[in-house]
Parts: C-alpha cells; structure tokens; sequence
C-alpha cells in the first residue's frame, strides 16, 4: 500500500479510555440525581465511535428528551475535566514509536465522532502532537464521520489516504468518504469489511 496520509480513530485504535468515561460520567451522574443510570465499561463499549445524540438516546433513554442531551452534555464536559486531570495510561503498547516513525514518511491526521477538545487531549496525553498534522471531530463539524473526513481531506488538500479505524461505524465512515479501511482488529468492534488487518498499532510499519 502506499498512501500520502494516514487517518486515524482514537477510541480503540489509539487508546482505551472506557473506564476513564465511565468514571467521569457516573461523577456528573450521581450528583445530578441519577446514580440508577451509572454506566459501566460493558455498556460503553458498543456505544465508542458513535455521536452524542446516540450516546444519550441509550444510556439516558428514561430521561425525558427535553433534558437528555444537555444531560449528555453536561456527562462528556465532566468526562473530559476529569480525563483532562488524569495521567491517561491508556494507550495501546507502542502507538507513540510508532506514529514518531510513520511521521517520517507519512501525513498523519485524526478523525474523531468525539465532542470538540478530545483529540488534543488525547495527542496530549500520548505525547503524540508533534506527529500529528491536524484533526477534526464530530463537535467541530456536526456531520457524519465520513463527511468529517472528507473535510479534513479537502481542509488539509490531502492525496491518497487511508483511516484506520476499529468498529463498524468506521468501516461505513470510510465507504462513505470512499477511501480504504484499515481495520485496528485489537480495538472494539467486528466491521463487516476491511481493506486490511492488523492485530497492533505496529503492523502499521510493515503494512
């Protein structure tokens, strides 16, 4: 394969951040009065990759509509200050040597269906800035991800590209954008196609 750039998913691509949501949502849960709507890594774990909306019409789909998605909001701003004030030791083994070496041969840029500010915490807390070009996410553009990711391409006057990506969103995300998928086949989900497979970030460097 030769591309000029590599897009990359965060949520189970480049790290594991579950438990971390969980707890910051199931904080802002409790002391608003839901502590019956705590949520667990289970519950979590279908939902990565998808919008807020989708988000809250599953896990708060008792609470009236009217208040469920500020709810939802108030739950990812409270997630992300405490994300923001935590170590973060979530990343897959290897993915920071990994992207400083694909840097050197690549444009790396990454699309998120996350709320605005996430990527730049993630590049943060991996120490992955320096090699990342640029990003776009679902709270900067409020499009599907495959019109995300077509607006990077055109934003950032991208040639040949690939995302890589771990779930079925991501796979429907790139036939959209109509570019190939690598599949991230340690992260979350079981897509039902793919352009090629890796098993971790470092297959990346022989692919």
């Amino acid at each position: 394969m030769n591309y000029q750039a590599l897009i990359l998913d965060i949520d189970g691509t480049l790290w594991d951040s579950r438990r971390l949501v969980a707890e910051g949502f199931n904080l802002q849960l409790t002391e608003e009065g839901y502590p019956h709507l705590c949520v667990t890594v289970d519950d979590l774990t279908p939902l990565f990759g998808k919008v807020m909306q989708d988000l809250a019409d599953t896990l708060l789909s008792t609470v009236s509509k009217e208040e469920r998605y500020d709810l939802m909001i108030r739950c990812m701003e409270r997630e992300h200050e405490y994300m923001a004030g935590h170590p973060c030791n979530v990343g897959y083994p290897g993915v920071k040597e990994t992207l400083c070496e694909l840097s050197k041969k690549y444009r790396l840029f990454i699309v998120s269906n996350s709320q605005s500010g996430y990527p730049q915490m993630c590049m943060e807390k991996l120490g992955l800035t320096d090699y990342i070009e640029g990003h776009l996410c679902f709270g900067d553009t409020g499009t599907t991800k495959g019109q995300t990711i077509r607006t990077l391409i055109e934003r950032h006057n991208i040639g040949s590209c690939v995302y890589i990506g771990d779930t079925q969103g991501d796979y429907e995300a790139t036939l959209e954008a109509q570019i190939p998928f690598i599949w991230a086949a340690y992260g979350f989900g079981n897509p039902a196609g793919f352009d090629a497979k890796i098993e971790k970030i470092e297959d990346l460097l022989t692919l």
